[in-house]
């Protein structure tokens, strides 16, 4: 078993429950960490054995792009499409953190953290 991780994706979206925040956007930081078999890739030296991280960060990219109020809906529709296209994963996880969300106050991000 191995990690594949990718950590501070960066993308500026459209995601929040007020709607001044699907208007204007926000600036979002993604980490990834996809547990799955790596021995066949190690061998190989193939990419078609691997977990494609690139696929990984195309599938994260087009999700940011759908409008979501809540980071958990953000959080689930990823881990759901990353399951989709890597079968052998064995344990995904993801943090979505928006930055410098309107509170009222000075804050640097609130995160939420899946498994699945």
């Amino acid at each position: 078993m191995g990690f594949i991780e990718i950590e501070g994706m960066e993308f500026y979206a459209y995601h929040g429950h007020y709607e001044e925040e699907q208007i204007v956007g926000n600036r979002f930081l993604i980490d990834l960490k996809i547990e799955t078999d790596c021995s066949e890739s190690a061998k190989s030296d193939d990419i078609e054995d691997a977990l494609n991280y690139q696929t990984a960060y195309k599938i994260i990219k087009a999700e940011m792009k759908k409008k979501s109020n809540l980071l958990e809906n953000i959080s689930g529709r990823i881990i759901d499409a990353l399951y989709e296209k890597f079968k052998k994963a064995q344990s995904i996880t993801i943090k979505v953190s928006k930055m410098n969300p309107p509170m009222g106050g000075k804050i640097k991000k609130v995160s939420i953290t899946m498994t699945k």
